[in-house]
Formats: C-alpha cells, sequence, structure tokens
C-alpha cells in the first residue's frame, strides 16, 4: 500500500492517543508492545485494575494459573508507556527474580532486585535512597520492604503504581501485632496499588477487610463498623450490600469460566524409590542425632531451626553436598577456638557456599519482630573444651560422608529418567528433562554420574553464578551468534541465563538445575521435571514445576520424585504434598485453598523440621504426622466457601458473554494498531529497507537515526497469527522483534507525528482497492476539502480524540468513519496551488463544533458518573464510622447496666465498692463518648467534605487544539 505523509501523521497520532481509563483500547498500545497473547480476561482484569481515575487500586484474585503477573504486567506497562515510572513491585524472596524476567521478556521493562548488598551497592555509590531509581522498576521482597518502610516512604513520595504479589500474606493487616503488613501498609499509603491473590478470603471476612483497606482506607470504616455489620457469616449477613462495595475494588475469575481461551494439560506422576546402603544410612543417623543435641555450638541459637532444616536437606541431597558444610562448619568452629571468635559471625558463608537459596530462605524465614544479631561472646574453658569434641564429631561425619561415592539415589537415576523419557514418548513430547537439587555440590555429582553413563555432552548446568567453563563457552557462542540485535541486552547475567535456556531448547537433553531455575525462566518445550531433591515448601515446589507445566505447554509434564522407603518421615512428608497440597496430579497442582491456608509455606516446613528434630522413634513420627495432617486440613470456616462465591464470583453467563464481547473489540482494536504501525514503518523506511510484506518482516540496511543505537539487519513483527505473539526465542539468531515500543518505531512516530504539512491536494485511489468499502462508494469521482485536528481533554484524567472535519464541493459533509475510511486507501499528492476561503474554513468550524459538543458531552457524562461513585463510597464510609461511634456508646451502656445489675447481687462489701468505682469510671467514659459524638460526626463530614473537595477541583475539564493537516481531495 502506497501512502502520503498525510497518512503517516495521522496513523502517528493514533498510534500516541490516549483514551479514557474505562476504554478497552487504552491497552491497545500496550498489548500490541507486549510478547503476550491476547487473553480476554486478562485484558478485562487489567481494565478494572483502574477503571475510574479516581480509583486507588485493584485486587486481582483470579484463581491459581489464569496469569495475574501478565494482568499486572498490561497494567505496568501502560504507566510505563505514559512515563510514569515510579514503580514498586513487592513479591515473596523465591519470586523476585520471576517477576525481574517476566517484565523484561514480555514487557521490555528494566527492573531492579534490591536486597542487602544490592541496597548497601548502591548508597556507596552515592544514591542516597536505591528506591529511587528513574528507569529502573524497583523489585523487593515483604521482609525488605518492612525493614526499609522509610526508604519507601521517604518525603511522602508516592509511588505510580505499588504490585504486592502473594497479597494474602497481608490479610491480617488489621491484627496489631502483623508489623510487616503493617509496614508495608503504611510506606505505600496513598500511592494507587494493585494486590494479586488466589486466596483472598480463607478463614474470615475480616481478611478482605484488611486487604481492601490497604488499598482504599474509605472503602469501608472501621474495624468495629465492619464487624458489626458483616464479620458473621450467617443468612442474615447483608452479602448483597457488602458485594456492592467489593465489586469496584475486587475482581475474581475462574478457570471453568476461560477454559476456551486456555489450553489447560495434566500433570502426570512418577516416584522413584530407593533404598540406602548401610554407610548411609549410618550417616544419616549420625548426623541427626548431632542435630537433635540440646546444645550446639556450630549453629548459632537465633537461626539454629533454619540452619537445622538446611542441612537436613543437605543430608538428604548426597554425600557430596553434606561433606562440604560440615567441613565449613568444623573450619568455622576452629577459628572460634583460636581467635575467640563468634560463630555468627562467619556461619552465613558456610551456608550460602554450599545452599545457594541460603539468604533467600533466610529473608522468608524471618519473623516478624526478627532482626538478624551478631551474637558476641567469650567462651569459658569448659565450653571450650565442649566445641573441641564437636569439632571431633564434625570431622568423623566429614570423614564418613567424603568415603562415600556412590549414592543409592544418584544410582536409581538412571532408573527414573529412562521411565520418565518413555512417558514423554508415549506423549510425543520432547526428551528434554529438567533435574532440580538444592545443592550446587550435588549438581556437579549429578552432571558427573550422567556424563559416564552415556548423557556427556547432553548436559547443560544452570545455578546462581552459571560460571563453569561450559556455561561461558555457551555464552560466548551465544553472544558471537546473535551479535548486531536486540537479543543482547547487555546484563552479562540475563544474557547468560538466555544462552542457556536457547543451549537447552535447541541442543541439551537435560538441564541440572538449582533453585535458581525455578525463578523466571519459561521451560514451555520441557515435559518432564525430575525432583531430585524435594523442598518441603510446597509453594518452591509448584514454581518448580510450573516452569515446564505453564501457558504455552503443549503437552502433559511429568513430574518424576525420589522417596527413601527407610525413613518414616521422609515418606509421610511425601504423603502431605502429594495427598494433601495435590502438587504433583492434575491440571492446576496445589488448590487455592490448600496453598491459602498455609501462607507462605514456611511454616509448613518450621512444623515438619520440628517433627525431624523431635521425633526419635517410627511410632513418635507417624503420630507427629497424624496430628499435622490433621492440623493441615482446610482451617476453613464453615460456610466460608459459600460467602467466597457470593461475594467474590459472577455468574458464568455473565463472564463469558463479556469476554466473548471483549476479545472480539481488543482483536479488532490491535489490528488497526498493527496495520497503522506496519504502514507507517514501510512509508518511513523504504529508503532504508527492504520490505517483505508477506512475512511482516524487514532488513534494515541502514540505521535512518544514527544517534540512536539501533541494529541493521532483519526485523520480524512480533505476530504470529490473530492473538497469538512470536516468542523472542522463536526468531532467527540474526533477527531482530519489530514492536511499537521500539527505539527504531518510537524515533518513526515522533517524526511523522512532528513534521509540518503544506495545504496539498490528495488523489484516493478506489478503483484499484482490492476491497469493497460500502461508505466510501457514494464518493467515487467526488472531490473537496478535509482538515484534522487532535483535541485534548484534560480533567481527571487527559484524553485525546483525533477530529475531522469533511465535506464535498456542493457542501456535504463527511462523517468520521468516511474519514478514517479514506486513510485506508493508496493516495498520491498533487502539487498545485490551491487557495482555502473563508468559506470553507467557517465550513470546518460549524462541523467541528458539534463534534466537540459531543465528546466534552460525553467527557463530562463519564466524569459525573466517576464522582458520584466516589460520593457514594464517601458517604457509606462516614455512615460506617458514625455507627462506629453509636455502636461503641450502645455497647458501653449495655456493660454499665448489666454490672449495675451483677453489683447488687454482691454481698461482700469489698467487691461492691471495687465494681461501684468501675461503674463510676464507665459512666464517665459514656459521658466523654455521648458529649464528643457530634463533634466527632462533625470532624467525619469535614474530611468527607474535604476529601470531595479535592476530587471537584481534578473535575475541572481543560481542553487544548492541535491542527494535524489541511487538504483538497479527490476519490478515483
Amino acid at each position: 500500500m502506497v501512502i502520503t505523509e498525510y497518512h503517516a501523521k495521522y496513523f502517528a497520532f493514533e498510534l500516541t492517543r490516549r483514551y479514557a481509563a474505562n476504554s478497552l483500547q487504552k491497552f491497545t498500545a500496550s498489548l500490541s508492545d507486549a510478547q503476550v497473547d491476547l487473553n480476554p480476561h486478562q485484558v478485562d482484569a487489567a481494565l478494572f485494575a483502574f477503571q475510574s481515575p479516581l480509583s486507588k487500586g485493584a485486587m486481582l484474585a483470579d484463581e491459581v494459573g489464569l496469569g495475574k503477573t501478565i494482568e499486572a504486567g498490561i497494567v505496568i506497562s501502560q504507566k510505563w508507556a505514559e512515563r510514569k515510572r515510579k514503580i514498586l513491585i513487592i513479591a515473596p524472596a523465591n519470586l523476585r527474580k520471576q517477576w525481574n524476567q517476566e517484565i523484561a521478556d514480555k514487557f521490555f521493562i528494566p527492573s531492579i532486585i534490591l536486597e542487602a548488598k544490592s541496597f548497601n551497592d548502591d548508597i556507596k555509590k552515592g544514591n542516597f535512597n536505591p528506591f529511587d531509581q528513574k528507569d529502573n522498576i524497583v523489585i523487593c521482597s515483604y521482609q525488605f520492604a518492612r525493614t526499609k518502610e522509610a526508604y519507601i516512604n521517604f518525603k511522602k513520595n508516592n509511588w505510580d503504581l505499588v504490585v504486592i504479589d502473594e497479597a494474602h500474606r497481608l490479610r491480617n493487616v488489621y491484627k496489631p501485632n502483623n508489623k510487616i503488613a503493617k509496614a508495608i501498609k503504611s510506606a505505600i499509603a496513598g500511592s494507587p496499588i494493585i494486590l494479586l491473590t488466589a486466596t483472598p478470603l480463607q478463614n474470615s471476612l475480616l481478611e478482605l477487610y484488611g486487604l481492601v483497606s490497604i488499598i482504599d482506607d474509605y472503602a469501608f470504616g472501621d474495624l468495629k463498623s465492619f464487624k458489626s455489620q458483616y464479620s458473621r457469616t450467617t443468612p442474615d449477613t447483608n452479602f448483597d450490600e457488602l458485594k456492592r462495595r467489593l465489586e469496584p475494588i475486587c475482581k475474581r475469575t475462574l478457570r471453568r469460566q476461560v477454559l476456551q481461551y486456555i489450553n489447560y494439560t495434566n500433570r502426570v506422576c512418577i516416584v522413584q524409590e530407593f533404598t540406602p546402603r548401610e554407610d548411609e544410612q549410618r550417616l544419616y543417623d549420625l548426623v541427626s542425632y548431632y542435630l537433635q543435641r540440646s546444645n550446639l555450638y556450630a549453629l548459632p541459637p537465633s537461626q539454629r531451626q533454619l540452619m537445622t532444616l538446611i542441612l537436613r536437606k543437605l543430608l538428604a541431597s548426597s554425600t557430596y553436598a553434606i561433606s562440604g558444610t560440615l567441613q565449613g562448619l568444623a573450619d568455622k568452629l576452629e577459628s572460634t577456638v583460636t581467635k575467640q571468635d563468634s560463630i555468627t559471625q562467619n556461619i552465613d558463608e558456610v551456608f550460602v557456599k554450599n545452599y545457594e537459596s541460603f539468604e533467600e530462605v533466610q529473608d522468608e524465614w524471618m519473623e516478624e519482630d526478627e532482626e538478624t544479631t551478631k551474637e558476641e561472646r567469650v567462651y569459658t574453658s569448659t565450653e571450650i573444651t565442649e566445641i573441641k569434641k564437636e569439632i571431633e564429631s564434625l570431622n568423623e561425619f566429614k570423614k564418613l560422608a567424603k568415603s562415600i561415592t556412590v549414592n543409592s539415589k544418584g544410582e536409581v537415576l538412571f532408573t527414573a529418567l529412562e521411565k520418565g523419557f518413555q512417558k514423554l514418548a508415549e506423549l510425543k513430547a520432547n526428551r528434554k528433562a529438567i533435574i532440580f537439587t538444592e545443592s550446587t555440590r550435588t549438581q556437579e555429582y549429578l552432571r558427573n554420574i550422567l556424563e559416564i553413563r552415556g548423557y556427556k555432552n547432553e548436559i547443560v548446568l544452570f545455578n546462581g553464578s552459571n560460571n563453569d567453563p561450559k556455561s561461558n563457552q555457551i555464552y560466548q557462542e551465544w553472544i558471537k551468534t546473535h551479535k548486531g540485535t536486540d537479543r543482547i541486552t547487555g546484563s552479562k547475567s540475563a544474557d547468560k541465563r538466555a544462552a542457556l535456556v536457547d543451549y537447552f531448547r535447541d541442543t541439551a537433553t537435560i538441564m541440572i538445575a538449582t533453585e535458581a531455575a525455578a525463578e523466571g525462566i519459561n521451560l514451555q518445550f520441557c515435559s518432564l521435571v525430575v525432583n531430585y531433591d524435594l523442598p518441603w515448601n510446597p509453594q518452591r515446589i509448584e514454581q518448580r514445576i510450573g516452569r515446564c507445566h505453564r501457558y504455552g505447554q503443549k503437552f502433559d509434564v511429568v513430574v518424576v520424585n525420589f522417596l527413601n522407603n527407610t525413613n518414616a518421615a521422609d515418606q509421610r512428608v511425601y504423603q502431605l504434598l502429594d495427598e494433601k497440597f495435590q502438587l504433583f496430579n492434575g491440571v492446576f497442582g496445589a488448590s487455592d485453598e490448600v496453598l491459602g491456608a498455609i501462607e507462605s509455606g514456611v511454616d509448613f516446613e518450621k512444623r515438619i523440621i520440628k517433627i525431624y528434630q523431635t521425633c526419635r522413634t517410627t511410632e513418635a513420627i507417624q503420630t507427629a504426622f497424624d496430628f499435622l495432617q490433621k492440623e493441615m486440613e482446610p482451617e476453613i470456616e464453615q460456610g466460608i466457601d459459600i460467602t467466597r462465591k457470593k461475594l467474590l464470583e459472577n455468574f458464568d453467563e455473565e463472564v463469558h458473554e463479556k469476554l466473548r464481547i471483549n476479545l472480539q473489540q481488543s482483536t479488532d482494536y490491535l489490528n488497526k494498531f498493527e496495520n497503522w504501525l506496519w504502514q507507517l514503518t514501510k512509508y518511513y523506511l523504504q529508503p532504508y529497507a527492504t520490505f517483505n510484506t508477506s512475512e511482516n518482516s524487514f532488513y534494515l540496511n541502514k540505521n535512518p537515526f544514527t544517534s540512536e543505537p539501533i541494529h541493521k539487519g532483519p526485523y520480524k513483527v512480533g505476530k504470529k497469527s490473530i492473538g497469538e505473539k512470536l516468542e523472542v526465542s522463536e526468531l532467527h539468531s540474526n533477527e531482530n522483534l519489530y514492536r511499537a515500543g521500539h527505539p527504531l518505531a518510537q524515533k518513526l512516530i515522533e517524526i511523522c507525528k512532528n513534521q509540518e504539512l503544506p495545504l496539498q491536494e490528495l488523489i484516493f485511489d478506489y478503483s484499484n482497492c482490492k476491497k469493497n468499502i460500502f461508505i466510501l462508494e457514494s464518493l467515487k469521482g467526488k472531490q473537496g476539502w478535509l482538515q484534522a485536528k487532535q483535541i485534548s481533554i484534560s480533567s481527571f484524567e487527559t484524553e485525546d480524540h483525533i477530529l475531522f472535519a469533511a465535506f464535498d464541493d456542493y457542501g456535504n459533509n463527511l462523517d468520521s468513519e468516511q474519514c478514517q475510511r479514506l486513510f485506508s486507501l493508496e493516495a498520491k499528492t498533487v502539487s498545485c496551488n490551491i487557495v482555502i476561503t473563508d468559506e470553507v474554513m467557517n465550513h470546518f468550524i460549524e462541523i467541528y463544533h458539534s463534534q466537540q459538543i459531543g465528546i466534552i458531552e460525553e467527557n463530562r457524562n463519564r466524569n459525573n458518573t466517576f464522582f458520584d461513585n466516589e460520593v457514594d463510597k464517601l458517604e457509606k464510609w462516614s455512615e460506617d464510622v458514625r455507627n462506629s461511634i453509636k455502636f461503641e456508646i450502645k455497647e458501653l451502656d449495655k456493660e454499665i447496666k448489666t454490672r449495675k445489675t451483677e453489683a447488687r447481687k454482691l454481698l461482700n462489701l469489698e467487691q461492691k465498692v471495687k465494681e461501684q468505682r468501675i461503674i463510676k469510671d464507665l459512666e464517665k467514659k459514656l459521658a466523654d463518648k455521648r458529649y464528643n459524638q457530634y463533634q466527632n460526626e462533625d470532624d467525619i463530614e469535614k474530611r468527607k467534605d474535604n476529601l470531595l473537595d479535592e476530587v471537584e477541583l481534578r473535575l475541572r475539564q481543560q481542553t487544548t487544539e492541535l491542527n494535524l493537516f489541511t487538504i483538497r481531495w479527490k476519490i478515483v
């Protein structure tokens, strides 16, 4: 299609147009740019989050597996495009890397993970507040957010957006002792907030109150008023009223409602049992008895439970994993004896070296009121003697561990792999397996035994450093292959991760990975997950399996687990994970209810380690696990499931119809947007590039913007079919992904927008158009005038409208759709002297006037609706607070009457006097409350009025206009 500079300018303005908050078109640019398929429920959720410009945020509570990260990502992408880039993501420590990778891979947005080391490094570089990042999203853990509350909330500098993942962890924020939740709420107060959780309501309606209060303190009154109205899940609770108040702030979609859009595959479980040899069992028993001692010098008391857990995990992993840690502990105790150092000072190093995820797990295990502290002390001569004995024990265990070179679990790995590969062959899936281990030493051991047994040159390692010779070689070859393309980000760690994943996909059969691979890489091309070591935290297991069993997986995923058939505790842990948490079978893995009940998984780990530490006989172990299993029955109040359905779920038919319409409209908008971008690109780059229209690709021969770092070479548009995106990994090695947010596209859009266009004649070619455009049929052979301008209306938000004023030489007006369709035709410019008369200009003004009245009126009506909803919310809030005051007075009056009745029955004079004093104090308190009641109600009204004044100030409309171009038109 041949277009003119007038087409180009119009398309450029359409591509950068700002839409109303509740318009589906608002996210068109973000969706076009992002590498995500068009799933209507995700677009619907993203639109819901800030459907009103007065919205403080939303809770997106879809069931597990529906892509809440993508929903938040679409909103993040839109904020980023609007240059609102002060964005904070708070997530569990083990999900930080996943967010970092997803935001980069799917939305091309950079981010930084802040933890102790990176935070301190940033301060050393001169950044007074590391949370203040100019062009990076900030990601941190819950615990880190709590300890850095002052930095997050520095000078009340509100964020443009805060996203909180696994937000049910904050559901008890209303409880006085919930320090992490309270600190986070305080730190982000006043910012737009998105909460993500699959379990918004677990045990009590007060949890909903807590979560909603984080987003908007004015959605409900105080806790007392909420309790009095809604806290009882009984038939007389006013659910309809509560649902109406939750509707603007909570959205939940169920898996069954979107089955037609998402293809779910199954999980298939294989259990590989093994029997430890005699020397392995002896090592296990010796180390177990050692860990069960009442007093240990090697492990500081403040972290003993956590370090015991890790030592037990390393012991179960391999003799190679535990031997290095035992050596490290012995060395640290030797240092303690010779230098009188505190063991606490350097003990972390031993665990970091041998258990890669130590710092992350340590972060997760930190209690509400706990800070890691150094335990300085000087040891007595008696203690020194005891320490020396402990060193002897550790050296004995280490010597035994090093003597065991054959591990029975390692020997049955080959049997397990063959079973797994056989199942993959039945499924016709790729012959690929990812083996997870919790230890880098075990990782090395597994590589060695696999290479000896026939897998040489078929293995790739993945861990936190990725610094082994083969990984470095893979990285260097990847850099060479992708030289001169956008695949190379410049971040060595990110590029190395991408290189190793590509190598696994294209070359290797097996990836042996530590927990680092469970955080952020996507392996939909692999369908076999081998848990060589099994974490006790169900959420970590879910995260591992989720690397393969995720959106885009075409086959059922086979999960292989290893089980020690002589260890009663191991068997009961596995039974819980399999039967209770349902992690290894079915379509969806762990259920919302169960994952929600355990909150973070850490509490579950602590309960298990307590059993390992305290139970010494099989009978004791079985009894303890029976009790734990009973405790783990979903602690759901009777009727809470029905309550959740009533409050948070909508009828399937309503959801289906809405999603169907949204999908059709979103698809239409996206197609238009992508066509405008493609036509604009072809127009501007014609002198610089060679185009292949059938392949949606072009080859950039020369960079037209030498000041910009834009690569020459092949570019491909990131779209395979309607609603389905081309993954970056699907590009050829030398191809770049072309999208609206690419620097090349951004630059040419900017230039086309800013070009000044003279008055010219355009001849539109309808005769050679391959489509019949009915509304243009009557204009064939006619000519006339056309002018385009952009009108921007600012009130609660800014929205743009592109207006056309056009008419033929007989004075007949063209409507907006006819004008838009004109620019879908090829055209050429004709140079000639054209004089525009006052009559023509007045006709333009007349047409614009009627259009602008309609647009401004529509904007005003929409704003009135937003305003009315806000007034309604604040009216209910003030009513709640007033009722709370009345309720307090009523309860106090009731207590006084009860106490007076009881006081009359007392026979002991001393007790009577004491009770009368209490009654007198209560009566004074009641009198004060009655006296202050009206003042308090006045204060509530003033607060409400002040809030409304702020809203009203933003309601005022301001209109700006920008002329784009004026032409004579002719259709042939």
